[in-house]
């Protein structure tokens, strides 16, 4: 997965709370592959688009200030819901590389790291001014710094935002838990080895 270390960019503010997965990715669409090239139209499908498809003007992603945002700054309880690793996958593969919230779903924060998504939790004053600003000046940058653990917002003032080391480190360097597991290859085959002479009785092919 792409690393991420300092990223300027638009953020989208959305002031809804209790977003749940269901939201962000309708069930629906669990069974798609990632490599789907529709997958970016999954991403809140029932919230973007009406019952003809066609966009739903008040939601804001459809604004044209926010298209090319790869920021998302939302409320409280962000993400709660069912365990779906595909609402973050639905991000990733939208554009975003970071979500802000006063808090998440547990899984789904993990969820988001394991895709190079980095989730930021703020509190709630410090959220609804990040909203604030970009609503009123839409289009407006933030900038995400995740090795000195803050954000700029719109105006230039910095918060900071807690993070545990295993998760910085694996999204600073992009390593996913596939990168991870095939670092310690040389271990995992000198174990399967080692059993394959101790246990010749088995089967281990």
């Amino acid at each position: 997965m792409q690393p991420f270390t300092v990223l300027t960019a638009i953020a989208a503010p959305y002031d809804r709370l209790n977003v749940d997965t269901d939201q962000i990715l309708p069930a629906r669409f669990l069974l798609k592959r990632r490599t789907d090239p529709q997958y970016p139209t999954y991403l809140f499908r029932d919230l973007r688009l009406t019952a003809d498809g066609s966009e739903n003007t008040d939601f804001v992603l459809n604004h044209p200030a926010y298209r090319a945002a790869k920021i998302f700054v939302g409320n409280a309880n962000f993400g709660g819901g069912s365990s779906r690793e595909a609402a973050a996958i639905a991000f990733d593969r939208y554009g975003f590389r970071c979500v802000i919230a006063v808090n998440f779903g547990d899984i789904f924060y993990n969820n988001c790291v394991k895709n190079g998504i980095l989730p930021v939790r703020l509190p709630e004053a410090t959220t609804a001014a990040l909203r604030n600003q970009l609503h009123t000046k839409p289009g407006s940058t933030l900038t995400v710094n995740l090795p000195a653990q803050t954000v700029t917002d719109a105006e230039g003032k910095q918060h900071a935002f807690d993070i545990d080391g295993f998760s910085k480190s694996c999204l600073i360097e992009g390593a996913s838990q596939i990168d991870l597991t095939l670092r310690r290859l040389d271990v995992i085959e000198a174990f399967e080895q080692r059993y394959a002479a101790t246990m010749s009785w088995a089967d281990v092919r």
